[in-house]
């Protein structure tokens, strides 16, 4: 009896998702998906629509109850991308077609992944920016905002420059050696990169 039971939760589980909040997906041959938790089907177009939501999720396989979780998202990817819905330019794609089989190949999950939880982490300052709040190119207004921090921090360590007489001609002065921090740190960045 108690073989029935573990194989009906099993059953129950599939068919409404896992208990961990992740809700299970399957996948048919004829490419249909199945809503375990909802008991219908959905369209690619849905999955997109949870993930915006932060909705988990996994896609299995009916038959074989492997996860394609990973090529179903690849492939909402490739609809929104053909719908001219474009986020990666070809000149990124070709760097990242050229990362497979190179010894790096490893890292770059890891840290695309954090490149995009950084993003993520900014991105209400992006939308701020992009909202109007700023005028001009809100990404340079945005940059401009962090190096003025930057800057503010690094002229702590800095001693105090001798008071000036003329209000005017000590503005334009430290506009001119703000402009030169910039500048060098600008070339900075260059070698670096």
């Amino acid at each position: 009896m108690a073989g029935k039971s573990s194989n009906r939760d099993a059953t129950r589980e599939s068919r409404r998702g896992s208990d961990d909040g992740i809700i299970t997906i399957k996948k048919y041959a004829n490419r249909r998906l199945y809503d375990t938790r909802k008991s219908s089907y959905i369209t690619l177009d849905d999955l997109a629509a949870m993930v915006r939501e932060g909705r988990e999720f996994r896609v299995v396989d009916a038959k074989s109850d492997e996860d394609i979780t990973h090529s179903v998202l690849t492939q909402i990817i490739m609809e929104e991308e053909q719908r001219g819905q474009t986020m990666l330019p070809v000149s990124f794609l070709r760097q990242l077609i050229s990362l497979y089989g190179d010894g790096m190949q490893a890292m770059v999950p890891d840290y695309l992944e954090a490149s995009m939880d950084s993003f993520r982490r900014n991105q209400q300052q992006f939308r701020s920016a992009l909202e109007g709040a700023l005028a001009g190119n809100p990404l340079a207004e945005l940059a401009k905002r962090n190096m003025a921090m930057f800057e503010a921090a690094a002229s702590a360590f800095v001693p105090a420059k001798p008071s000036r007489t003329s209000a005017k001609g000590s503005k334009d002065e430290e506009i001119a050696a703000l402009r030169a921090e910039l500048e060098a740190l600008k070339a900075q960045m260059g070698k670096k990169n």
